[in-house]
């Protein structure tokens, strides 16, 4: 077993983003990444896809995930089948806080088509 302290979670910046890592092939886990997400007041970010479904549990605040989806709050979750667009959008009056799970080794490709990867908060 591995045990990831809230303490010592490595965490990744990007503009108005927090990336939190709780679990990932880094962190002990060989199929599975979960971390957290803590998203700034009127955050909106760059759209992207994924070759793998990600399953979002909001935590605290309000969101949208697609550029058009429904807006969620705390309590609710989504999974966004891969290869749809994702556009993180803070729909709140404060900071968002949600958790994520994916498939390790998943990859990311923006809106421009440039390939990104897998993410260092999913290494």
């Amino acid at each position: 077993m591995h045990v990831t302290r809230a303490a010592e979670a490595p965490t990744f910046e990007l503009p108005g983003i927090t990336f939190t890592a709780l679990a990932s092939p880094g962190l002990g886990a060989s199929e599975t990444c979960v971390w957290r997400l803590t998203v700034a007041t009127g955050v909106v970010s760059d759209p992207h896809t994924l070759d793998s479904d990600e399953v979002f549990t909001v935590l605290e605040g309000r969101v949208r995930l697609t550029p058009d989806g429904p807006e969620l709050r705390e309590g609710d979750a989504a999974v966004v089948p891969a290869g749809e667009p994702i556009a993180l959008t803070n729909a709140g009056d404060g900071p968002a806080r949600l958790q994520v799970a994916i498939r390790a080794g998943f990859a990311a490709t923006m809106a421009d088509g440039t390939l990104v990867g897998t993410p260092p908060w999913a290494a």
